[in-house]
């Protein structure tokens, strides 16, 4: 029997039909006075209302005439009116909203009405309002429980539920439910006021049980693959992570962290300026102790004391092929998994749900919490350009100025040597039949148009203006018969454009090719003594993968010979500066290693345990990504082994990595890179994408350059990126190519934002991303990012530096703990689970 049965009489006299009110003034049958079921009427009310029964209905056998019921009626209706007011004010509504009829009451009236279904309801909207206030109250309270409570959060609190003792039991049962529910969610130690969203319930997966436990296992191990290659060359990893990896989290999850404003504040904006000794010319080469004995073995250059053997300190740097081939093939499985497939896909597209649900709660809070930071917007925070090749680092109309210019006023120079003879550069331009007043954009065909579009050929025919490989050599090499003097030239000017612009920065590669060991010096001293330098920039080197061109022209004997050439200066500059000095000092300037190539060729001989050591590939055809980046990584590791025992700075390897081909390309370049370029392919390997994300891998993604070679702008997957929490940054790729302004790297904001409508706190943590991801020193990063950069989270950010809301680093923060926390918590329950001998499948507190 319902409460209103229990306090009223009334509704154990008459029948009780599901939420319908009437008075058939027609009947003439005994029960013809129906009182809602579900109406609750208070104590006071209650008396009176039995009372009045028992004067007006002192006996239901009595047959009634219809004159006498009325009359009767009528008085009833006069006496109850007070009762009634009150009663319909606390209808349940889980009747009147959600019952098949909907009663309206017409007042002054001596019966009542059934409203068609169609009708809308006409209770008091006080009746609404109540139950408004009563759950605002309830959020409320749960709110601020949620965020003071350390154990299990409650959301609604049992001394609430006084306020809804009026709801029968089933309604008071859906109440109190959510206080037996676990919320697994993090917040930020440093806490920051926003709406936030939490998920309920046992399961946070979407998959069965024990998808999930082989699921969070396979992951970690992954996690933990990366991090022993990271830490063996020397790499970022991200500090949650490890914390979480290590076992330091979740149990010993930060409580309450502060802000050091202070320290901030007495941070300058802008680093110190360089000595104007830049190069370090007029400072003595540095001298060592301890010479070692360099040797090549296997593909990889080996240090060795006088003994001959490799000291302790550099034993744990050399990686076997064995190992790698066998992680490789771990992570392969691992991406064909079907469960763990699903569950990747099911945690990103959670992701990218829960980023726009938290804009659409939270987005005028960023933009109010922006606005409130003086002198600071998207023009004037530090943005890095952190993938662009030094060729092409100027636009075409740049170009065409540039060699207009020179026709002007350095036509008689001599610039090629064929055949004996010395042709100046009028003499060049008289062989192409072409003037200085001819010369058009048009005429430089450098741009790239929809004949690029997969065809990775026709789009390296656009690095020669007007189609000639001569004005190529002439004007964007290194290694000519100028010395690369034009070549300084115009990169000097793009990079004064950059100083002129102060916030916008990058990081050009410029090309080893390995088919001879006097390249690295060649490079240094063209960039020492034409002084290629900026503030504003820090070089790349990218080593192309052209061994199968080399080789057929016997330029190089085997893939060791190439390997020898590229890495054996390193090792010999970094073992005894006097060496190389010019390369010593240029060195200082090197941020990275790139590989770069068409990753779209087909692959004709697969890395795997059958395929020979360097000094035994002497085959034709070039080999794998996979065979490249290993090598290149393993000779990286012990390089930066020993420039960290010297105090040198040392290289990441941040290759271009799933632009197209093979999806094997991600699999290692998730191994062995810090950051790679592009990874378009990675929207569809949801394994590897959802690895990206929990190890904060940086993707310098290039789309106005996508959308001509490889995948048009509207299916670029950056936003999607961007919303799921991947380590996303906008870069330029080739700005002769694909650009048409001055500010290439604005220019590919401007459209990104246009496009995909991004927000000013969007472009902020863009730009964020690709300070984070270059290669410029720590002690330049904490005067463009803030003293505590490196911090996790909201301590993390400077906003007065990076305009990125502390709203939305929080959201990321914390976002990412509870995916770390989703997996651990898993992973050890499984483990409790197996060292019991326990089925139990409950939860571990957060």
């Amino acid at each position: 029997m319902s409460s209103a049965h229990r306090k009223c009489p009334l509704s154990g006299l008459f029948g009780t039909p599901p939420s319908i009110n009437f008075f058939s003034p027609s009947s003439a049958d005994t029960n013809i006075f129906h009182v809602a079921s579900n109406a609750v009427i208070d104590d006071d009310n209650a008396a009176g209302c039995d009372q009045f029964s028992r004067e007006v209905f002192s006996s239901q056998q009595l047959e009634l005439s219809p004159s006498i019921v009325l009359s009767k009626a009528s008085a009833m209706n006069d006496h109850m009116a007070p009762f009634m007011a009150n009663t319909l004010k606390t209808v349940d509504s889980d009747v009147l909203d959600c019952g098949p009829f909907q009663v309206g009451f017409i007042e002054d009236s001596n019966h009542h009405t059934v409203s068609p279904p169609f009708e809308i309801s006409q209770y008091p909207i006080e009746v609404k309002e109540s139950k408004d206030a009563i759950h605002r109250q309830l959020t409320n309270r749960a709110r601020m429980e949620s965020a003071q409570y350390d154990g299990e959060p409650s959301l609604l609190p049992m001394n609430s539920l006084s306020l809804l003792s009026g709801m029968d039991k089933d309604v008071e049962f859906r109440a109190r439910s959510p206080q037996h529910v676990e919320m697994y969610t993090f917040r930020d130690a440093v806490d920051v006021n926003y709406q936030r969203m939490a998920v309920t319930g046992e399961e946070l997966s979407g998959v069965p049980l024990e998808d999930l436990e082989e699921s969070a296992r396979e992951l970690t191990e992954a996690l933990m693959l990366r991090k022993e290659y990271m830490e063996s060359i020397g790499n970022q990893f991200p500090s949650t992570t490890k914390n979480f990896l290590s076992g330091h989290y979740p149990k010993n999850l930060p409580k309450y962290r502060r802000k050091n404003i202070e320290i901030t504040a007495q941070t300058s904006y802008n680093p110190p300026l360089p000595p104007e000794d830049h190069w370090g010319l007029n400072t003595p080469l540095p001298k060592y102790e301890k010479i070692y004995t360099l040797k090549r073995n296997r593909g990889m250059v080996e240090i060795l004391d006088e003994g001959g053997k490799i000291p302790d300190q550099f034993r744990h740097t050399y990686v076997s092929k064995e190992k790698f081939l066998r992680d490789l093939e771990r992570l392969s499985v691992m991406i064909a998994n079907g469960p763990l497939k699903s569950f990747c896909y099911r945690r990103l597209c959670f992701l990218q749900n829960k980023f726009q649900l938290h804009t659409l709660m939270n987005e005028i809070r960023e933009q109010h919490e922006q606005k409130s930071v003086p002198h600071r917007d998207f023009y004037n925070i530090r943005k890095v350009d952190t993938h662009i090749h030094a060729a092409s680092s100027m636009n075409q109309k740049h170009l065409l100025r540039f060699i207009k210019k020179k026709m002007k006023t350095e036509k008689d120079t001599v610039v090629l040597e064929k055949n004996g003879m010395k042709i100046t550069l009028e003499q060049v331009f008289e062989g192409l039949g072409i003037s200085t007043y001819d010369l058009s954009v048009d005429m430089l065909d450098v741009h790239a148009d929809r004949n690029t579009f997969h065809r990775f050929d026709k789009f390296n025919t656009k690095y020669n203006p007007v189609g000639e490989s001569t004005l190529r050599e002439i004007f964007i090499k290194t290694d000519n018969y100028v010395g690369g003097k034009y070549f300084a030239d115009v990169l000097k000017e793009v990079l004064s454009d950059l100083e002129d612009s102060k916030y916008q920065h990058a990081e050009p590669r410029l090309s080893i090719y390995g088919h001879s060991k006097e390249e690295w010096d060649k490079l240094a001293k063209w960039a020492i003594e034409n002084d290629v330098y900026s503030v504003n920039a820090r070089w790349l080197i990218q080593i192309p993968r052209l061994y199968d061109v080399y080789r057929s022209k016997k330029m190089v004997k085997n893939f060791d010979e190439m390997l020898d050439n590229i890495f054996t200066p390193l090792f010999e500059v970094t073992n005894d500066p006097e060496s190389h000095p010019y390369l010593f000092r240029f060195l200082q300037q090197i941020s990275g290693i790139d590989s770069v190539d068409d990753e779209s060729k087909l692959e004709h001989i697969k890395f795997d345990r059958s395929t020979p050591e360097p000094e035994g590939y002497c085959d034709g055809e070039n080999p794998s990504y996979d065979y490249y980046l290993f090598y290149m990584f393993a000779n990286l590791v012990a390089l930066n082994a020993l420039r960290r025992e010297r105090g040198l700075n040392t290289f990441s390897l941040r290759p271009h990595c799933g632009e197209a081909g093979y999806v094997s390309h991600l699999v290692t370049g998730y191994l062995t890179s810090e950051s790679i370029a592009h990874g378009l392919l990675l929207r569809k390997v949801p394994v590897l994408q959802y690895l990206f994300y929990l190890s904060q891998i940086g993707i310098a993604m290039s789309p106005l350059s996508n959308n001509s070679l490889f995948i048009s702008y509207h299916r670029n997957p950056l936003p999607e990126f961007h919303m799921k929490g991947l380590n996303v940054s906008l870069s330029t790729d080739d700005p002769l190519q694909f650009h048409f302004t001055k500010e290439a790297l604005m220019e590919e904001y401007s459209i990104a934002a246009q496009v995909w409508k991004l927000s000013s706190c969007d472009m902020c943590e863009l730009a964020r991303n690709s300070v984070l991801q270059s290669g410029f020193e720590d002690k330049v990063k904490v005067h463009w990012l803030g003293p505590n950069y490196k911090e996790e989270g909201v301590l993390g950010n400077d906003v007065s530096r990076t305009n990125v809301p502390d709203i939305r680093v929080s959201f990321r923060h914390e976002t990412l703990v509870d995916e770390l926390c989703n997996l651990f918590r898993t992973r050890n329950i499984h483990r409790i689970k197996h060292d019991d001998g326990d089925d139990d499948d409950g939860g571990l507190k957060i």
